[in-house]
Order: structure tokens, then C-alpha cells, then sequence
């Protein structure tokens, strides 16, 4: 899953891609996007290692993807930016909160730009279907299907109307899956700040709009990590900082995604792995190896909670905690599980 950060130029997305992935931003890949990737804070993870204290640990990480910032002027390339933008599967807004700056102009404007791109898309489309339907095809009738279900997304593009909130059919999605549409993916708003808090009228604004937002002084807390280590926690304490905010940032786009956390746990490897909420133990074992899911034959399933409180496998299994589950079992989030499988 790649997680896009998107907005406008000079919002600081680069500065959010730097404080979450440690990555700096590379000048070369401005028009492109630049990818990296951002450890996921989980206690439960630090507690299984301490746990089993193992030769090998593998924190779950996400893929962040630094995309460029449009131009407020619409006439200056940002057609093919928004083409850079569909790559994403889920959209992090980033809003520069600074003196003059208006973030709830920044995104309605910016939605509206997201609809505007849909709305091209789907209009060329379905100006391609009405001209070759008038031809003699062999495909014609699927063509006319086609057609019959796009066109109620274009009315709904029409009338300014966000594609992220609406009931799709399971054919408007087949055939839309092509398309990658903006307003279909998942929006987060970031309020970059410059200081430690932020207007709470502000922020209710925004969040009325119908869009999860968090605001976090990014900039600063990627100022504080940049001195040494032993003048950090003073100047995060003279700015106001409290938790970091690479932390509430990393789980807040966690949540968005829909993804659980999974683990496996030994004195060997300690690992957490990522799962679309939803998705089954057969599917998990395809996570972690293809081969455990050609085999898959059933699973063993322990909460992390419990393993955590009664200290080991044997005491979670002697608790009556521990469970034998099949394919169609759906994982919960802090799971472990041990795949049984035929090689």
C-alpha cells in the first residue's frame, strides 16, 4: 500500500516525509515523487522483544510516497502531477498552517481539484463509449453496460459531489478500478503547524467537512530531532511539545489505511506484519510466505495481550486462550499465529 503525502507547493510535505521515513528529500525526484518508508510504533511489538529477546526483530513498515505539490495555478503542469498522485492508494493532505495561510480554504480548493481530475477522466471515458456505440462492434453491448454505470458517476462529479462517501456498486468499481479516482481514495488532512497548538474552531472546520485531520508542529518536532540527542527533550519542553508527533502522525495514517497488525514471535524472529482489516488466517499466511498459504492447513491463534500478561505460550495454552482456526477464521488485530501447513 502506497501511502501518498499530497497538496500544494509549500505546504511541507517534504519536511513530514523527512520526519516520518529519516529520509531527505531528494531535488532530483521533485517532479517524480520520492518513496521511502516509516516504522510503525507499536508497544506490543517492544514488549515481544523484550519478551523473547530474539537474534532477529522486524517492525511493521509503511511506504510513504512524497508526491509533487500542485500549483496554485491550475494552468502549470499540474495535470501530470495528478497523474503522479493516482499512484497513491491513500492520500495524506498536507497543509502548511503558517502566518496568512487559510487551511480550510487549502481543502475545499483542494478537493475541488481532486474532482476536477475525476471528472475528466470519467467524461473522456464516456465520451469514448457513446462514439464507438454507435459503431457495428462485437463488444457493443458490454460497451452500453459500461456506459450505464459510469454516467451516474459523472452526474454525482457534476454536482461537486466527492466520490469518497458514495455506495458503489460491485460493477462501478470494476469498472472504475482502471481509473484510480482521487475522490475514491482515503483522505487524511494534515495541519502542518508552526507551533504546538492550533486553533480548535480552526480545526472543527475542517473536520466538518467530513475529513479525519490532525494537526501536529511537524517542522518543529523535525527541527528538535535534528540537534543532539542530550538538548532535545529541554527544547521540546521550551516549545510546548508533548508526545512526539512522528508518532500520532505514523498511527493516525495507520488507521486510515484499514490495516491490522499481526505478529510472530520466537526466541529467533519477533515480526509484525500488515493485514488489511477484514482478511482471513489463509490470507495472513500468504503474507508472510505464499507457501503457507498453498499448504495452509490450520492455524494456531493467540492474542499478543495474553501472551504479554501470562508471560508465555504454554501459560496462554494451559489459560484455555490459545486457538486451532481454519482458512475463513478473520484475523484480529494482535493476533500471533503459527502457520500448520503441507510442504
Amino acid at each position: 500500500m502506497k501511502i501518498g503525502l499530497v497538496g500544494y507547493q509549500a505546504g511541507g510535505k517534504s519536511s513530514i516525509f523527512e520526519l516520518l521515513t529519516g529520509t531527505a528529500p531528494d531535488i532530483s525526484k521533485a517532479h517524480t515523487g520520492q518513496l521511502g518508508t516509516a516504522t510503525v510504533p507499536d508497544q506490543r511489538f517492544d514488549d515481544l522483544v523484550a519478551l523473547f529477546n530474539p537474534k532477529k526483530i522486524s517492525p511493521a513498515k509503511i511506504e510513504l510516497f512524497d508526491t509533487p505539490g500542485l500549483s496554485r495555478d491550475q494552468g502549470e503542469g499540474n495535470a501530470q502531477r495528478m497523474s503522479v498522485l493516482r499512484e497513491a492508494n491513500v492520500l495524506i493532505q498536507v497543509i502548511g498552517a503558517y502566518a496568512g495561510a487559510d487551511p480550510l480554504s487549502d481543502v475545499q480548493s483542494f478537493e475541488e481539484e481532486l474532482m476536477l481530475a475525476d471528472m475528466q477522466v470519467i467524461s473522456n471515458r464516456i465520451a469514448r463509449l457513446r462514439e464507438n456505440i454507435k459503431k457495428p462492434r462485437p463488444d457493443r453491448d458490454e460497451l452500453q453496460t459500461e456506459l450505464e454505470f459510469l454516467e451516474p458517476i459523472e452526474v454525482l462529479l457534476n454536482e461537486g459531489q466527492s466520490l469518497r462517501s458514495q455506495e458503489f456498486s460491485d460493477e462501478q468499481e470494476k469498472h472504475t478500478k482502471s481509473f484510480s479516482l482521487l475522490t475514491r481514495k482515503p483522505l487524511l488532512v494534515l495541519i502542518n503547524t508552526a507551533e504546538a497548538d492550533f486553533d480548535a474552531d480552526k480545526l472543527a472546520a475542517i473536520e466538518a467537512l467530513g475529513h479525519p485531520v490532525i494537526a501536529a508542529p511537524a517542522g518543529l518536532e523535525l527541527d528538535v530531532q535534528q540537534l543532539d540527542e542530550a538538548d532535545r527533550a529541554e527544547f521540546a519542553a521550551e516549545l510546548g511539545l508533548g508526545e512526539p508527533c512522528r508518532k500520532q502522525l505514523l498511527r493516525a495514517i495507520f488507521e486510515i489505511t484499514e490495516q491490522i497488525t499481526f505478529f510472530t514471535s520466537d526466541e529467533k524472529e519477533v515480526r509484525a506484519w500488515l493485514l488489511r482489516r477484514g482478511e482471513t488466517a489463509v490470507e495472513a499466511a500468504g503474507t508472510i510466505h505464499t507457501d503457507l498459504a498453498r499448504g495452509f492447513i490450520r492455524a494456531e491463534i493467540m492474542a499478543v495481550a495474553d501472551l504479554l500478561r501470562l508471560g508465555s505460550e504454554r501459560e496462554v495454552k494451559a489459560a484455555g486462550l490459545h486457538q486451532l482456526v481454519g482458512k475463513e477464521y478473520v484475523m484480529r488485530d494482535g493476533d500471533e499465529i503459527l502457520v500448520r501447513f503441507n510442504v
